[in-house]
């Protein structure tokens, strides 16, 4: 049953839906609507608690498909957030997007089972491709 990715949203097809947690909203308005126009709904939050809040401000959990985080911010950072989501939501994938590469960061990341480490300013092909490669790492996880 393919249908279940591309469910439909309110008559519109959509591909999935993405959560950027970023602080700058600058950065959050290029993923946007970079993603958008790859046909995804997107979802945005200034901080990690935010995020946090923003899935569970209903009785259900927001579905999500993918969670794009930030390291630097302020509250809650990308590290504390990155470890809740993958305790709370071990299925739902995630990429790392930082304006501060830290190589050790990566390395220890992408073990822990981050799909991907993006580096600020994002190209927006790698953008959509690290997106789409969770997409498929979560299809993965279905089965």
């Amino acid at each position: 049953m393919a249908e279940s990715t591309a469910a439909m949203f309110g008559g519109h097809k959509t591909n999935g839906r993405v959560l950027i947690v970023d602080d700058e909203p600058d950065v959050r308005k290029v993923v946007r609507m970079t993603l958008e126009k790859a046909g995804y709904d997107v979802i945005e939050a200034e901080d990690g608690e935010k995020a946090i809040q923003v899935i569970n401000k209903d009785e259900n959990p927001l579905i999500l498909d993918v969670i794009i985080c930030d390291i630097r911010m302020p509250k809650i950072n990308g590290v504390e957030a990155i470890n809740y989501f993958q305790q709370q939501y071990p299925r739902v994938p995630l990429i790392v997007l930082t304006g501060f590469p830290d190589m050790d960061m990566a390395t220890g990341f992408l073990k822990k089972g981050i799909v991907d480490y993006l580096v600020k300013p994002v190209e927006k092909e790698k953008l959509v491709g690290a997106v789409a490669k969770a997409f498929e790492q979560r299809e993965i996880h279905r089965l």
